[in-house]
Order: structure tokens, then C-alpha cells, then sequence
């Protein structure tokens, strides 16, 4: 009992890194129509730079945390531009072209970290980020929660609170759905799509920033292909819960990473990279729409 406890409390901490991700995902794909596959891909950029400024300053963790965050903001905005190219004529998006320039602006980056950065070597963060040094938060038996499971966690559920706060009690957050209900009406009642658009780019970068350092925390380490893996994940948490659907997402992203924590925890190998595309073919063949539905 106690490491099935102590699973489920590791799988919660992963699923939160889940939930960040394709919250950013689905987010891009509600408001500004895009499929940004590589979005996780940025993420890990972001880690890598975020690990090249704690080893300029010194492992500053003030410095090499808000590197992560800025440099995520910064990278959705930079490459807004060429999204925003492909989709001037809301109504004759072809989300197929926005997929395909992703893809290439994700391989672009994960050559880039596998030839310039570190020899293409993973890169490990310090004890004093991770919080391992300061050994467990809580330990009773074989259940241990340590610092960086609780940082990560907290983290993860903050900002996705926060970013449910804004989309439902804001202003912005009822542009952001208003657009992704009827584009057109939108438009219609004065809503500016393209700089709606570019807000969310923004705000994704901030979960994304946040994504990186929790999963600097939470893995204490990043490679070139973290990113890769992290994609496909993002994408069969969508497809599961349906692509777009916010409130799905979490709620597969969550049990995701519990299903998979349990799996390392009762069976040897690495089956549990194989979870959920097992689960995503089961839910294709039963649901093709996603098992809470497609918000598109």
C-alpha cells in the first residue's frame, strides 16, 4: 500500500507537468488556431537556457528561474509572427501548414541543442534547484514527497488555477473564448483577432517558462529528445481528452501521470512510454472525438 501511495503522489507531480503543457497546447489551438507541436520542444529550450544562467551566475536560482520563464515568452513571441502569417484570413485557416511549420521550427531547435549546446550531452541543474539537498519534505515509511515534488506541484497547480481565473473572470478570457466559440462573431462585436492572438502566444509562454523550470525540478535533468517525448505525450493527452477541451485536459493529464508512475512503480522496463499511446489508440477507436469532446 504504501508504494502504491507513494506512486500516486509521484504521478500526480508528473501529471501537473502534463496539465501545464497542454493547457499551453490547447490554448494556442482555441485562440490562435494553430497546432504547435514543437511547443514542449521550446520548453526545453527554455531549460537550456535557464541551466546556462545558473552556470554564468553562479547557480543564481532567482536569475536561472526567470531566464527560463522570459526566454519562453520571448520565443512564442518571436516566432508569432510566421504563424500569424499562415492565419491572416481567420475563417481560411489551414491548421495542416501551421502543424508543419511548428514541426520544423521544433527540429531546428532540437538539432541546434544536440550539436551546439553541451557537446549534445544532457545537462543536470544544480542540487539547489532541484531541491535534493535538502533532503524530503514529508517521509512516513516508503511514502516520500521531497522539496522539488511539492515546488513542482504547487507550481503546476497555481498557474493553471490562474490561468482558468483569467479565461473566466476576465475581460481577456472572454475574448480568448469568444474566439474560440465563434471566430467570425468575434470579429463581427470588434474583438481584434490577430493581437488576441498574439496575447495568447504570450500568456502560453508563461505556462511554458513555468513547464521548464517544474520539469527542471521534477527530472533534474534535460536532453535534446526531452522535448520529442514531451510532444507526444502533450499530443495523446489531446486526443484523449479531445483536442481543445481545456477542462479535459487536465483531467487526462492528471490520470496520465499517475497511470504512468504506477506503471515504473509495479513493472520493469519502459513500458510506461508506451501507456499512453495504448491508451490514445483505445480512445481513437472508442471515442474518435475524445472521451469529453472537441472544442473546435
Amino acid at each position: 500500500m504504501e508504494i502504491f501511495i507513494a506512486q500516486i503522489i509521484n504521478g500526480i507531480s508528473l501529471g501537473s507537468i502534463y496539465v501545464l503543457l497542454v493547457t499551453g497546447f490547447n490554448l494556442l489551438l482555441l485562440v490562435a488556431m494553430i497546432i504547435h507541436f514543437s511547443f514542449p520542444i521550446v520548453v526545453v529550450l527554455s531549460m537550456y537556457v535557464s541551466w546556462i544562467v545558473l552556470g554564468l551566475t553562479g547557480n543564481n536560482i532567482f536569475l536561472g528561474v526567470i531566464a527560463g520563464i522570459v526566454s519562453a515568452i520571448l520565443i512564442n513571441i518571436i516566432t508569432a509572427p510566421m504563424f500569424q502569417h499562415i492565419m491572416k484570413k481567420r475563417g481560411d485557416v489551414d491548421i495542416n501548414s501551421t502543424m508543419v511549420l511548428s514541426m520544423g521550427i521544433g527540429m531546428i531547435i532540437t538539432d541546434f541543442l544536440s550539436h551546439s549546446v553541451n557537446s549534445g550531452f544532457p545537462i543536470a541543474f544544480p542540487d539547489n534547484l532541484t531541491g535534493r539537498n535538502l533532503g524530503a519534505f514529508f517521509q512516513i515509511g516508503m511514502i516520500s514527497i521531497s522539496r522539488g515534488d511539492m515546488i513542482s506541484l504547487s507550481m503546476g497547480i497555481v498557474f493553471v488555477l490562474g490561468l482558468f481565473w483569467i479565461l473566466y473572470k476576465t475581460r481577456a478570457g472572454r475574448a480568448f473564448r469568444a474566439i474560440a466559440e465563434d471566430p467570425a462573431g468575434a470579429k463581427l462585436v470588434g474583438i481584434p483577432i490577430l493581437k488576441t492572438g498574439l496575447q495568447s502566444y504570450a500568456m502560453t509562454g508563461v505556462l511554458g517558462g513555468v513547464s521548464a523550470v517544474s520539469i527542471a525540478i521534477l527530472l533534474g535533468s534535460a536532453s535534446p529528445g526531452l522535448g520529442d517525448q514531451l510532444g507526444h505525450k502533450v499530443l495523446a493527452v489531446s486526443i484523449i481528452a479531445g483536442l481543445g477541451n481545456l477542462k479535459g485536459g487536465l483531467i487526462i493529464g492528471i490520470l496520465l501521470g499517475i497511470l504512468e508512475a504506477l506503471v515504473q512503480g509495479y513493472w520493469s522496463g519502459t513500458w510506461s512510454n508506451s501507456i499512453a499511446f495504448v491508451v490514445m489508440l483505445l480512445a481513437i477507436l472508442i471515442k474518435p472525438k475524445g472521451i469529453f469532446g472537441i472544442k473546435l
